[in-house]
């Protein structure tokens, strides 16, 4: 069975798993006695589920084998459509609202950027629980997804460290490439599920045990680990407790090394020597003190005293709230809240749109740039301005370090600069589609990044996407997808190497 599986097409696999999961808000439902909304989410479970095996039935004598290119395609085209499919339930579970709320909703969820069209509008605990659970695949798609499709291509980060000059890189490049895309699609996700399944759980457990209910523990513990940032709309405040439990899970979303060993170099190493890791521990320290001194001085300005206690919980505040924006995730501390009580400051918005956009590790749920080419462009900068001082200088590293430097800072310079150009295209359609400047950057940066709470915490006051148009809406949502896949993935669909592969 699993082999005739592994011969469907890639976005009709999607299909199915996203119709066998509606049973799941159907069970949900029935045991709160939510009766409407289980007869959605079943009859729709029932239909879609239906339609799966027809079409793997008909689909099922195809010999032709997946390729990378069709996987690729696949992708991008279940980004878009797929969500129709789950907003099915959705809109049928909630009579007030229209499909392309619905859509919009979902694409948001899928793409693990985690906008709500619905802002704070308390929606009934299944759907928000349907919503953390399509963010939640989405996580466990693109975590498959970056090994198994892109990795092989050299995209999604993998180019800036990918490398043939070492036996170790060799046989990663190999192995990457071995077998056919769907033999590699499987095998990657026999190899992850299991521990992304796991994590999930047991952060459940632990969120459950700090006093979180059952539901609101589920939401939160899958809205970490696909760093969507979804929260139920009856949580007024994470608690202290929780947030140190969700920060530690956060460093999964940092680095690829935190839960599996190096898929490039094949080696494990020592994960503190990952540039990624130490980037991001670099940033836990300066950003978290800036926020700090920033608060602390206005504080004084304003003659506002405040204790001890008050001072640690607003630094504990900014370093979660660092974390979390890093990652591109999106929870606010509530003791950063506090801190602006008493030192009179709105929020440092344009610090969290700059973590946002540093984003978090290569093959991982995070979105945004990436650390590992932030850190490729920093050694090259380093090592311009040492020749400036020594110009016959040989830089040290050996042979990766110096790859690193120079076509791994090429290409990640290349990457950054498309996308400044897309944030400046994305506002410049928002802006035509009647949205306010200051508006459309902060959502163009955050539909790119995949950091959906942006819209909510780094404006001058909230934006809501329910207040935008549909046409702003549509922008937004191909920019979510286009943040989700990287620009390099869809120009490589037009490149005549990979439709000759």
């Amino acid at each position: 069975m699993w082999a005739a599986l592994q011969r469907l097409p890639f976005p009709l696999i999607l299909q199915g798993i996203g119709a066998v999961s509606m049973f799941i808000p159907a069970i949900h439902a029935y045991q709160l006695r939510y009766l409407f909304t289980a007869r959605a989410f079943l009859y729709s479970g029932l239909i879609f589920s239906v339609l799966f095996v027809m079409l793997a039935i008909a689909l099922s004598s195809r010999d032709r084998p997946a390729r990378v290119r069709g996987q690729l395609l696949g992708l991008t085209g279940a980004l878009v459509l797929l969500p129709l499919m789950l907003a099915v339930p959705f809109r049928e579970a909630l009579r007030d609202t229209s499909l392309t709320h619905a859509w919009f909703e979902m694409i948001s969820c899928l793409t693990t950027t985690g906008g709500s069209v619905y802002g704070i509008r308390l929606l009934p605990p299944t759907l928000d629980l349907w919503r953390a659970m399509v963010a939640w695949m989405g996580g466990l798609l693109f975590w498959v997804s970056a090994l198994a499709i892109l990795a092989p291509l050299n995209l999604g980060g993998f180019e800036v460290i990918s490398t043939d000059v070492t036996a170790a890189g060799r046989q990663a490049l190999r192995e990457r490439r071995s077998g056919e895309a769907g033999e590699r699609l499987w095998r990657y996700t026999q190899s992850l599920a299991p521990i992304y399944v796991g994590l999930t759980l047991v952060l459940w457990f632990i969120l459950s045990f700090a006093g979180h209910a059952g539901t609101t523990g589920a939401i939160l513990a899958m809205s970490t680990m696909s760093t969507s940032g979804i929260v139920p709309g009856t949580l007024d405040d994470l608690g202290l407790a929780s947030e140190m439990v969700i920060f530690v899970f956060l460093f999964f979303a940092v680095s690829r090394l935190t839960f599996r060993r190096d898929y490039v170099t094949r080696e494990r190493g020592d994960i503190l020597r990952d540039p990624e890791i130490r980037l991001a521990l670099v940033l836990l320290v300066t950003v978290p003190g800036l926020l700090f001194l920033r608060h602390f001085v206005a504080s004084i300005e304003a003659e506002e005293t405040a204790t001890v206690a008050e001072a640690l919980r607003a630094l504990w505040g900014a370093v979660f709230t660092t974390l979390s924006f890093l990652t591109t995730t999106g929870f606010v501390s509530a003791s950063l809240e506090e801190a602006r009580t008493w030192s009179n400051l709105d929020s440092a918005g344009l610090i969290l749109v700059g973590l946002s956009l540093f984003g978090g590790g290569v093959a991982t749920t995070a979105g945004g740039v990436k650390l590992l080419r932030i850190y490729a462009l920093y050694t090259h900068g380093v090592r311009e301005m040492e020749l400036l001082v020594h110009p016959n200088s040989v830089g040290a590293a050996g042979s990766s370090g110096r790859r690193l430097r120079r076509q791994g800072a090429f290409v990640a310079w290349i990457f950054f600069m498309l996308f400044a150009i897309t944030i400046a295209a994305c506002t410049a359609a928002l802006s035509l589609a009647g949205v306010d400047f200051e508006s459309a950057i902060v959502l163009s940066i955050a539909a790119l990044s995949n950091t959906g709470p942006l819209a909510t915490d780094a404006a001058a006051q909230p934006i809501p996407y329910s207040g935008l148009t549909p046409l702003a809406r549509a922008i937004l949502a191909m920019t979510m997808v286009l943040g989700r896949l990287e620009l390099l993935a869809i120009i490589a669909l037009f490149t005549r190497n990979v439709w000759r592969s």
